[in-house]
């Protein structure tokens, strides 16, 4: 029996490996790697969810299908009705089953790359049609372009990250109304928004999510894996127009997120405070990374608001980089794509983490 047809040319999303395969393949032990190439939280859980994770109680039963003890913590913390707001098995799940439940066979979904690869990547493992705009060359949205696309093709989905992977901008508020005054159904994806710069703690101030109610046309995901350090557990979660809600409830996993995940995220929300001065730590390695690299003579860093800044490399092969840094236990992400040739993301990490990548850095620029 030979599966569907799409699937014999479809292109397969390379995840990041795991930390213990990375460490197994370089010969080095896991506390000599610093692992920057997947955006992680070096930080790791709170406290509070590190006791709630050691004292599980209830591992033996089936998780609530509704989530609801999380979903009623999230409506407190987010001030959005519970009943616009759905927990997943991480972001990545809501992304696939709104394409699920939205999409018929053809359908176009319209994307900006370079952006997060599972955008495209689900379009496509859901029937539907990609359509590129590549973004300018600064990373800023081709608006006319944009609008000429949903006037011709009626996309049935956008998809705008805010603040882009992989380049850690934010989008302009004349992007963000441009797309959102679309017929189209607009998923704003705020998987970093904890580490913007502007008013409200952990980016509250300028995410969109309190918007979901007013608008019919817009989504909006976000994830605990980045700012509470749980990116091992999946957990993430979205809110949704009323009018999609009774569909997801009908399409999704019924105990799609695990007791662990959401007990740790219940328990991460009861300790904001250690975990916005995690990110205000995160935000202030920022800078001085960014001001370090920019002295590098082969890297032009590009500014971020996420947990990671982008790297053009210049007179040198960025896989070659990638690949004397993983030499030393120094992990980055590369890219070589029509859109990013010859390009690096270094994930914030810890200052020490920073210290031991600038000294590698530098004894390369000695050798040019």
């Amino acid at each position: 029996m030979k599966p569907a047809q799409r699937f014999e040319t479809f292109p397969p999303y390379t995840p990041i490996e795991p930390f213990e395969v990375l460490s197994e393949r370089l010969g080095i032990p896991p506390d000599r790697i610093v692992k920057l190439d997947a955006n992680e939280n070096p930080y790791g859980p709170s406290p509070k969810a590190r006791a709630a994770l050691a004292n599980l109680a209830y591992a033996h039963i089936y998780p609530d299908p509704e989530s609801r003890a999380l979903r009623n913590a999230l409506s407190a913390f987010t001030h959005v009705p519970v009943d616009y707001l759905m927990a997943g098995s991480g972001a990545d799940e809501l992304i696939d089953l709104v394409l699920r439940v939205i999409l018929d066979p053809g359908d176009c979904v319209l994307h900006c790359p370079p952006t997060f690869g599972m955008y495209s990547f689900d379009t496509l493992l859901n029937g539907g049609q990609v359509i590129d705009v590549p973004r300018r060359a600064d990373f800023s949205l081709d608006l006319p372009r944009i609008q000429q696309v949903i006037a011709d093709r009626a996309p049935r989905v956008i998809f705008l990250t805010a603040p882009n992977n992989p380049d850690g901008r934010f989008p302009t508020c004349e992007e963000v109304n441009t797309v959102l005054d679309s017929p189209s159904l607009v998923v704003i994806d705020e998987a970093y928004i904890e580490f913007t710069h502007g008013d409200g703690r952990l980016g509250q101030g300028r995410s969109l999510i309190r918007q979901v109610v007013e608008r019919e046309n817009l989504i909006v995901l976000r994830t605990f894996s980045k700012w509470a350090g749980l990116a091992g557990l999946r957990v993430g979660y979205g809110a949704f127009p009323r009018w999609l809600m009774p569909i997801l409830w009908k399409a999704k996993q019924p105990y799609n997120v695990n007791v662990a995940a959401s007990e740790a995220a219940i328990a991460s929300l009861q300790d904001l405070d250690i975990l916005a001065e995690n990110v205000e730590r995160i935000k202030t390695e920022r800078t001085r990374l960014f001001q370090k690299l920019s002295e590098i003579s082969y890297l032009r860093p590009f500014p971020s608001e996420a947990n990671f800044i982008l790297c053009r490399v210049e007179g040198l092969d960025a896989a070659g980089l990638k690949r004397i840094l993983a030499a030393q236990g120094i992990l980055v992400r590369h890219y070589a794509t029509p859109l990013l040739q010859n390009f690096i993301r270094i994930s914030v990490g810890r200052p020490q983490d920073t210290d031991i990548l600038l000294e590698t850095l530098r004894k390369i620029e000695e050798t040019l």
